[in-house]
């Protein structure tokens, strides 16, 4: 218990009501990412006409009960969300860097209202399509923005802890999908769980206009002032915020902070009027990858982001109604519920864990985790071992929240310098994207190739040994480290900064 104290103690006095206000609204886009991800799970059979609910309740409209579509067509409306994600995921790194975290996160909110509006009205394949393209392009944009906001108003002590809150947001949303789903998967009362994506979206919308800009992107393009200002609200006004400012390496005296505070205090959710001091320098997705002294965190985020997905959580949140029902015909849904809430519990009590242990080894368990759980899957699927399936399934949901899911979300703030964090972020997303692209397409066309007995699921635990053995050589560990100089060295730092 003692070990836990100070760390209690330093959430005390360092989380203001301000920042948890933040923290709340900002995760919003977060959690949107993984309702849409699981919104299908659920309901499919349903959605698809392969099968009708007992109970023929349904909302009094003229729009149909459900939209026939084969196993293929159907894997086409799941993915293309996808196709959405990543276009959105390239495009928030550098309207981030250019017009701020704030805006960038503004505009996924008109994207998770659009694309949930056609998702819930939808009467055919083709508008259900462009209602998934349209709400991953907000959820891929969201993806990388909201990392980067929270690493940069976090209090610096709890950027693990804090950091972890994207992922526990997306398996809340996960939850709430799947929890939606399994009471809502009859008639048409399927597209209630399709518009309650949208409602979200308009709450946030809403919200975020309490929100401030990013402190340390006001400060890094030269609005140090106000960035000042910001800081001190969020972090209560007893904090000492002197060496926060400090590791921002900005160029103003105390004289004109004094002077410019009483003239810039832009409200919360406005937009900060041009500098006409220069911005800081941002390096662009091509730039950081050909220059040697980013592409090595460039390869370890791009690295982390496919073993996120290629070791097979996705098949878990997408299919596994399916894919359980015939050796659980009864219980499949109510597995994947309580799979949902394993993830989002196991995932708040590990938050703290990334800075006892570090981001590495977190990631090191989680994988070999997943890569046992995936041979056992497959062999209780292969062998009708019903305990055994079941177990596996949850170890293996369990063993993803511990590092895979929380901790490549932090690294890119971590690895670079905040001139190639945008860069790297957008990179680092869009190969989370394609991988995400190739599960949702092509996993069921595999699993069914293979025999339809879970021998897919060897695949993905010789990805986990793939993956496994690639973090061990390349990843550094970056817990307890100020910045980039302590990660890499004092000479790779130096050369970025060059």
């Amino acid at each position: 218990m003692a070990r836990d104290e100070p760390l209690q103690k330093s959430l005390i006095r360092d989380t203001t009501a301000y920042f948890a206000y933040l923290l709340l609204v900002t995760t919003l886009g977060t959690f949107q990412f993984g309702f849409h991800l699981a919104e299908l799970n659920a309901p499919q059979d349903v959605l698809t006409c392969k099968k009708r609910s007992l109970q023929q309740s349904s909302l009094s409209t003229s729009l149909p009960h459900c939209i026939s579509m084969n196993t293929t067509q159907f894997s086409v409306v799941t993915s293309i969300f996808t196709l959405g994600g990543l276009i959105g995921a390239l495009s928030a790194g550098p309207s981030c860097n250019q017009y701020g975290r704030l805006l960038t996160m503004q505009a996924t909110t008109i994207s998770f209202v659009i694309g949930s509006a056609l998702e819930t009205f939808a009467t055919n394949i083709p508008t259900l399509c462009f209602g998934r393209l349209i709400s991953g392009l907000g959820c891929g944009a969201a993806i990388v923005v909201v990392p980067i906001y929270i690493a940069e108003t976090a209090p610096p002590k709890e950027k693990g802890l804090f950091g972890a809150f994207t992922q526990i947001s997306i398996n809340v949303g996960i939850l709430a999908a799947q929890l939606l789903g399994h009471f809502l998967s009859r008639g048409n009362l399927w597209r209630i769980v399709l518009a309650v994506a949208g409602g979200i979206g308009l709450v946030q919308l809403a919200g975020l206009f309490l929100v401030p800009e990013s402190p340390k992107w006001l400060a890094e393009h030269r609005s140090p002032q106000q960035a000042r200002q910001i800081l001190r609200k969020i972090r209560g006004h007893k904090a000492d915020i002197d060496a926060e400012v400090k590791g921002w390496n900005i160029d103003a005296t105390d004289d004109d902070i004094l002077e410019e505070e009483a003239l810039l205090s832009a409200p919360p959710g406005s937009h900060p009027v041009p500098n006409p001091k220069p911005a800081a320098a941002s390096i662009g997705i091509w730039d950081a990858l050909v220059h040697p002294a980013y592409r090595p965190a460039m390869i370890a985020v791009v690295a982390v982001m496919l073993a996120q997905q290629l070791t097979g959580v996705n098949s878990i949140v997408m299919y596994s109604v399916s894919l359980l029902s015939s050796l659980l015909p009864a219980t499949a849904s109510l597995l994947i519920v309580a799979v949902s809430a394993l993830n989002l519990v196991v995932t708040t009590l590990c938050a703290p864990l990334s800075d006892k242990i570090g981001r590495k080894t977190c990631l090191l368990l989680s994988i070999a985790g997943m890569g046992i759980c995936s041979v056992l899957l497959a062999l209780g699927l292969l062998f009708g071992v019903k305990l055994l399936a079941a177990i596996a399934t949850l170890v293996f949901v369990a063993s993803f929240a511990v590092g895979v899911g929380p901790v490549p979300f932090m690294l890119a703030n971590e690895l670079v310098g905040p001139e190639a964090v945008g860069a790297t972020q957008s990179t680092g997303l869009a190969a989370n994207w394609i991988a995400t692209f190739l599960v949702s397409q092509f996993f069921p066309i595999v699993n069914k190739a293979l025999g339809g007995q879970g021998k897919v699921y060897f695949i993905f635990a010789g990805f986990a040994a793939l993956f496994g053995a690639f973090i061990a050589y390349w990843v550094p560990e970056t817990k307890g480290k100020s910045g980039i100089e302590e990660v890499w060295g004092k000479r790779e730092a130096r050369e970025r900064i060059e």
